[in-house]
């Protein structure tokens, strides 16, 4: 089985782990297609060529780059032709002028083709985004969903196809590793973390109001850009926590399990807004598998990522954030057991293998669902 593979999510260079698992699946030939870097509002990530191997990497240039709704891959076509891939996984969603295209281009040379999904809200969109969603729906042999309520939006939507639910990316549990010490020596102040785009839905006044709110000896630890940036180091200059809290920018992935690493605990503070809720919250994987305990809200899809492996508090409650932390912060017994239980639950349930062994899977179905001759038959009864 030939598969296209199409993603701005894979210049991260700890991503494309899982593409070479799914290039260790005996029936996979795959191709990866990736733009040079990426844009967005904290900055722009270049191309990392961290996991290569057993896989084709193809940098293919990208239109309108930074827009969401809007980029585009022009040189698309020629790389199908190419190609010829049995399957083509467009690893975006289905509103997206980058999925419409994808999927027109695929349709036009009888490829099957699918997507892949995050939204967890209700949202209906305007034109032209909606009639490319329906687009989408109407010539794609599978969907991939990233966590249970963006499968019931699908299917709200009236999307008809198959749907599994996979995460869009594992972890790495070699990389991602645990101190060999396990927890930090009491003697070192209590180290709070966070990790990720610095933007209101993260919530990141509310961790800054709880952690005014804990006694004793403690640092924060804030790695991300965006937006916010400016405005919390202004809040954590009038709270006076200059010498306490810090903003870090960001590092390359391959260095993320040594931040991990140096902390007690990683916060995940989201709150869900009118447009967006906490799709999954990888940085809790990423630490969990470091066995780092991990606090997060129960916005969205973070209290099933958890499970019994860390802490959940009410979104937007402060004082129920600071207890959470003050009651990790007297008993190194309890982080050293979320801690394991994080890692445990991490390599069970969250690995790039595993994702990649159920992406293969839905390969294989859809394409059973769907089978070659059958494209030309949708192709005759959906024109126009």
């Amino acid at each position: 089985m030939r598969v296209l593979y199409l993603s701005k999510a894979c210049v991260v260079g700890a991503y494309q782990r899982k593409l070479e698992e799914l290039a260790r699946e005996p029936d996979i030939e795959l191709v990866a297609a990736v733009p040079p870097s990426w844009h967005d509002s904290g900055g722009s990530s270049p191309l990392e060529r961290l996991h290569t191997a057993g896989y084709e990497l193809v940098v293919v240039p990208v239109r309108f780059n930074g827009h969401f709704h809007w980029h585009y891959y022009p040189g698309l076509g020629k790389l199908l032709d190419r190609v010829r891939p049995d399957i083509f996984h467009v690893d975006e969603e289905p509103y997206n002028l980058a999925t419409f295209h994808a999927v027109r281009s695929a349709r036009q040379r009888k490829l099957p083709a699918l997507f892949f999904t995050w939204q967890n809200l209700a949202r209906h969109y305007p034109p032209p985004f909606s009639w490319m969603e329906r687009y989408v729906f109407r010539h794609t042999v599978g969907a991939i969903a990233g966590n249970r309520e963006a499968a019931v939006v699908l299917q709200d939507k009236g999307y008809c196809g198959p749907v599994d639910i996979i995460p869009q990316f594992g972890v790495d549990p070699e990389q991602f590793s645990p101190r060999k010490d396990r927890v930090l020596p009491e003697s070192d102040p209590f180290t709070i973390g966070f990790a990720g785009r610095l933007v209101p839905e993260k919530g990141l006044f509310v961790l800054l109001d709880a952690v005014r709110q804990l006694r004793g000896d403690w640092r924060l630890r804030v790695l991300g850009r965006g937006p916010l940036r400016d405005a919390l180091r202004q809040r954590i200059h009038d709270a006076g926590l200059q010498s306490r809290a810090t903003l870090e920018g960001t590092r390359p992935s391959a260095k993320m399990p040594e931040f991990y690493r140096g902390l007690d605990v990683l916060v995940l503070p989201s709150l869900t807004l009118v447009n967006w809720k906490e799709q999954f919250g990888r940085v809790l994987i990423e630490a969990m598998a470091c066995g780092v305990p991990v606090v997060g809200s129960d916005s969205g899809e973070i209290p099933r990522v958890i499970g019994d492996a860390g802490l959940v508090f009410p979104e937007g409650n402060s004082e129920a954030l600071a207890a959470h932390l003050a009651r990790l912060c007297k008993s190194v017994e309890e982080r050293a057991m979320l801690g394991q239980r994080g890692r445990r639950r991490a390599v069970e349930h969250f690995t790039h293998q595993q994702v990649a062994q159920q992406t293969a899977m839905a390969y294989r179905r859809f394409l059973q669902s769907s089978p070659p001759s059958s494209l030309s038959e949708k192709e005759s009864t959906t024109t126009g």
